[in-house]
């Protein structure tokens, strides 16, 4: 994958010179974190989708097919994936219908609750996942662009936030990147 050339400053030190400039100083490093969050989200999903581009997934669908793989049946109810995944059940049925139609996963009843339906990963679609994850390893997750220490300190970071922020709660028990944890 090609690079875009970096620019010759860092916008967003640029962008935290003018708040503070503008009165803003007490939340100039808030708006800082904020904006590099969203710039290394951009960064990490054009890597994302450029690992993805041969095997025609999206992210989103990357992620349902992989939850599927990692069940023990190859199949959970539309509402289980919808909140395994975080997102909207309308956003799984979005995508439910797209894996659909290219056959790599099928509707299928629930066997004891008629309300229900499963969604069951195809032979073509563990196939193409397994083909999408070895891109994904190879091409990003084999290089997410920090050293070993500064990714775990960035993850403890990250769990932090999504903590504080409602994303998990752990019940007291220890988080994987919880800063207490003894290595």
């Amino acid at each position: 994958m090609s690079r875009p050339r970096p620019l010759p400053l860092d916008p967003i030190e640029e962008a935290h010179r003018q708040w503070v400039d503008h009165g803003w100083g007490d939340v100039a490093d808030g708006m800082a974190a904020v904006t590099s969050l969203v710039r290394a989200q951009q960064i990490v999903m054009a890597r994302v989708d450029e690992a993805l581009k041969p095997t025609g997934l999206t992210f989103s669908r990357y992620e349902l097919l992989m939850l599927l793989s990692f069940s023990k049946t190859g199949a959970l109810p539309m509402a289980k994936a919808s909140a395994r995944l975080q997102v909207h059940p309308t956003s799984v049925t979005n995508t439910v219908d797209r894996l659909e139609a290219a056959k790599l996963v099928e509707r299928v009843p629930h066997p004891t609750d008629r309300r229900a339906t499963l969604i069951e990963i195809t032979a073509a679609g563990r196939e193409l996942v397994a083909q999408a994850t070895e891109e994904l390893n190879t091409k990003v997750f084999a290089l997410p662009g920090l050293a070993p220490d500064r990714l775990h300190t960035l993850l403890q970071l990250l769990a932090e936030f999504r903590h504080a922020a409602g994303d998990f709660d752990t019940g007291g028990e220890q988080a994987r990147w919880s800063t207490n944890r003894p290595e």
